[in-house]
């Protein structure tokens, strides 16, 4: 069997088995195999640079098996410590491979350092314990604000060249015994304090990110499942040059997003499976005041031959969009299962502000989406401030929809330079309304777009004029 197949059979035989521990309202489905693509390049010159300049790290031969430092693999004794001194023994010593062979594995927190690749053989699990005490305060995003937390169960800050790779699996159903809290309130009382990061304590109180790299460069997550998340599953924050390739997450409770790149500049997402409870791929750049603090946007990302499932967007641009998201390209995408929500959904508001501009999507497959297949929200959960947001330069074409209530339904901010928006070569059937929602946007065109059969009817007259951030 060949390395791609083994994967696919690994991967749905580990959904398979654990479907039936996930509430019914977020279970997930077995996912299908990727097809096979040999594509390497879009249809996009800039995404294709993107590609050519996202190279994934490169470790030198050296091998460190995390036995050789105690750890024992029998699921009941905690392995941290010696899972830890193999990642510094590798690292102090130029960098390599810390092999994790098959067995479950009962470990806290694993902080990377440059230079490590943890490789985990595919029938290798890390039981990430109940124990709080095993995750150490750190510096993390909390949606969008900087505070400390727990650690991640996979965190690494400030390093480079570091890698997750091999086809085991990241279990993090435990941590559900500390992991808990979602009142941002003291957090955002905190900020309007002025209370910097470094002292913005929300250890124990606020939940925090499954696989976190913390202004790395230089990052690749390969081959993983992670099952059992309690928030959000892969959050890159504040990096660069990050590969995320043939991973899969699974369906879990509210919030447990597949993929938030966050601030990220130069990121690949390509051959995915990404089922989550809420959002699939949701691009970040931070949240209201804090956001615009660092003020490091999300940009130059490129996602291709994925497939998704989950409440909401495929692909999200929001709301923690602060500092901005700009220049995303998704191609070939699919839903399966119980599929998505939406193909696009660009959300903000006047509290949030920031904009969402150049984002190409060609080619999306999927059935029963539970909302507009481009879902743009200028007043999302109706917060309101002095920060208006906008969108512009948003293009799709080759979607292929079979059930939806809608197909666009948009609503930009008053007085924003929200377009343009088009549609192009696609066909929608079993669409509840052919009727689109579009205000406060210009620009918004539909080109060899078919609705339950019959052409699209234009848009309304567009209204004010569309401009670049």
């Amino acid at each position: 069997m060949d390395e791609l197949s083994r994967r696919q059979v690994l991967k749905a035989g580990l959904v398979a088995a654990t479907a039936a521990a996930v509430p019914g309202c977020f279970r997930g489905s077995v996912p299908p195999p990727l097809p096979v693509s040999t594509a390497r390049t879009t249809p996009w010159p800039e995404a294709n640079e993107i590609l050519a300049a996202t190279v994934p790290p490169e470790f030198v031969p050296a091998i460190f098996p995390v036995t050789s430092f105690g750890a024992r693999g029998d699921g009941r004794r905690d392995d941290t410590v010696a899972f830890l001194r193999a990642i510094s023994a590798c690292s102090d010593a130029g960098g390599g491979r810390v092999t994790v062979p098959a067995g479950a594995w009962l470990v806290g927190a694993l902080r990377l350092r440059t230079n490590v690749n943890l490789h985990l053989d595919p029938s290798a699990t890390l039981l990430f314990s109940e124990d709080a005490a095993l995750y150490p305060p750190v510096l993390t995003r909390y949606e969008g604000i900087e505070c400390v937390n727990h650690s991640p169960m996979i965190y690494a800050y400030g390093e480079k060249n570091i890698a997750v790779t091999g086809n085991g699996t990241l279990d993090a159903t435990r941590t559900a015994a500390w992991n808990s809290g979602s009142d941002r309130e003291d957090l955002e009382a905190q900020v309007a304090r002025g209370v910097p990061a470094s002292q913005r304590i929300v250890t124990g109180r606020l939940r925090t990110s499954f696989v976190q790299p913390y202004r790395c460069a230089n990052v690749l997550l390969q081959g993983i499942t992670l099952t059992g998340a309690q928030f959000w599953q892969l959050h890159p924050t504040l990096c660069t040059h990050v590969t995320i390739d043939g991973v899969t997450t699974r369906v879990a409770g509210p919030n447990t997003d597949g993929c938030d790149p966050e601030s990220c500049d130069h990121v690949v997402i390509r051959g995915c499976t990404l089922a989550s409870g809420d959002d699939n791929i949701a691009i970040k750049s931070g949240r209201d005041e804090d956001g615009r603090r660092l003020s490091v946007p999300c940009q130059n990302i490129v996602i291709l031959d994925c497939q998704a499932e989950g409440r909401f967007g495929f692909i999200t641009c929001g709301s923690e969009q602060s500092a901005g998201i700009r220049n995303v390209y998704a191609f070939n995408l699919r839903s399966f299962g119980r599929g998505v929500g939406n193909v696009l959904w660009v959300k903000s508001n006047t509290r949030r502000g920031g904009r969402t501009w150049n984002v190409h999507v060609d080619g999306f497959t999927g059935s029963d989406l539970r909302g507009a297949a481009v879902l743009i929200t200028m007043e999302y959960d109706g917060q309101r401030g002095q920060f208006t947001p906008g969108f512009g330069e948003l293009h799709l074409r080759n979607l292929l929809v079979d059930g939806a209530p809608r197909v666009v339904d948009l609503k930009g901010a008053a007085a924003s330079p929200n377009g343009p928006v088009t549609l192009d070569s696609s066909r929608f059937t079993r669409i509840g309304s052919r009727e689109n929602r579009i205000s406060n946007a210009s620009g918004v065109v539909l080109h060899d777009v078919t609705i339950n059969g019959e052409a699209a009817r234009g848009p309304p007259a567009p209204a004010g004029p569309a401009a670049r951030p």
